[in-house]
């Protein structure tokens, strides 16, 4: 069968750096960093007293209080961005055949804090089971799809998908499939991630994966830079629309770009740690590039998956230059977890939109706080340190990979291509 063509006709973006699309690309392209002190809980005793929080945010300009009281805060970022992006690409309960609009959407962990708050409330009592009735709709992960389909009455396939920190990118080429499949017309998907908590900060910290550098927590996210050492949490969330190319057409939607192609590999290594060569990365990169039927020559930036750890960042440039060769000296690159955090399952759709907007704008975002060369990276790779930078972005690929050795890529180009 033919495959359809699919389009992205609307984005909605609720991040550290910014509570809507325009904010958040205006502060990435200049490099502001959204990590401050944590204030959603008293962090003091804490190894990692700092992440990259979404600022000033009031559910209750979106929704009312009593709606608010009965979902999880990623669902609550979820259902603002999933507001934005339908806004954006002009489209209401009246205008869409529902039973054709999907959601497939992701989150790493889900309702954290609802679960967390929950427990300890138990903890506290005389084992007597007082819990909210709300307590399990609050906390399972695919709520906020289920919310989502709710709120905008969209009746097509709807499901969650959660693969950690690739989660949000793995939704975006699941609702890509099934568009180009024919079996929706549009489909509203990304992820959303709040786990800024004592349990979230606590977890991470056990495992010595988050930077410690609580006297300078704006310059602690230092992707690839020599003295890294470790990522800065993040939160927040990240709508597309995608749409069929023939249904976008039909209706005169404003398109920002394609989606070409996407690829989901494991590395079979390690629950947390990346394969050191770089396998599944290389991996997953090839797979992207043959599922959009382009050459490593065709990508001009690659937003990476970039933490900011020891490990990770030198097997995902390792990959980088294995999957693209001499042409990896050609491209952009750029770990915009320098300013964002990590948002953990909203990562992928997070810095997929800042391909969207790169493509779109012909800027490539940097990777701030770069101070030190690392003597092992490959000093001949751009990795936009510092400014932003303009070029020609015909097309761009976003990496994402989870703990549990998951990988998932995905390629943006522009339109019309």
């Amino acid at each position: 069968m033919e495959l359809k063509r699919v389009v992205v006709t609307g984005i909605g973006a609720l991040t550290p750096v910014g509570n809507s699309l325009s904010e958040t690309w205006n502060n990435l392209v200049n490099g502001v960093s959204g990590a401050d002190m944590i204030t959603l809980f008293d962090a003091t005793k804490f190894k990692t007293r700092f992440a990259c929080e979404v600022k000033n945010f009031d559910p209750t300009q979106w929704m009312d209080r009593k709606e608010a009281r009965k979902i999880d805060r990623f669902t609550q970022f979820a259902l603002v961005a999933s507001d934005q992006a339908m806004a954006d690409a002009g489209l209401n309960k009246e205008n869409i055949n529902p039973d054709r609009v999907g959601v497939v959407f992701a989150s790493g962990i889900g309702g954290l804090i609802t679960f967390q708050n929950e427990v300890t409330e138990f903890a506290k009592g005389d084992g007597t089971p007082r819990f909210n009735p709300f307590f399990i709709p609050k906390m399972i992960l695919d709520i906020a799809a289920g919310q989502i389909s709710m709120r905008h009455n969209l009746r097509g396939p709807n499901f969650a998908v959660v693969s950690a920190c690739a989660s949000s990118t793995n939704a975006i080429i699941e609702a890509y499939n099934l568009l180009r499949l024919g079996k929706a017309d549009i489909i509203l998907t990304g992820g959303s991630e709040a786990v800024i908590s004592e349990a979230g900060v606590g977890g991470f910290n056990a495992m010595k994966a988050m930077s410690e550098r609580n006297d300078d927590p704006k310059t602690a996210s230092r992707p690839y830079d020599k003295d890294r050492d470790g990522f800065v949490m993040g939160e927040g969330s990240g709508v597309l629309v995608l749409e069929t190319l023939e249904s976008a057409l039909a209706r005169g939607a404003k398109i920002y770009c394609e989606i070409a192609g996407g690829g989901a590999t494991a590395d079979a290594h390690h629950i947390t740690a990346p394969h050191p060569d770089g396998l599944g990365a290389k991996n997953v990169m090839f797979a992207a590039l043959d599922d959009a039927g382009m050459k490593p020559e065709d990508i001009d930036y690659i937003n990476t998956h970039g933490t900011s750890t020891p490990l990770g960042d030198g097997a995902e440039a390792k990959a980088i230059t294995d999957v693209f060769g001499e042409h990896a000296y050609n491209i952009n690159i750029s770990a915009t977890k320098s300013m964002t955090g990590h948002c953990l399952g909203a990562a992928g759709v997070i810095e997929a939109i800042a391909c969207i907007m790169s493509v779109v704008h012909n800027v490539v975002p940097p990777t701030i706080n770069h101070f030190t060369d690392d003597p092992t990276l490959d000093p001949k790779l751009n990795f936009t340190f510092n400014k932003a930078q303009q070029r020609t972005v015909r097309a761009a690929l976003s990496n994402t990979f989870g703990f549990g050795g998951h990988n998932a890529a995905v390629i943006v180009k522009k339109y019309p291509a």
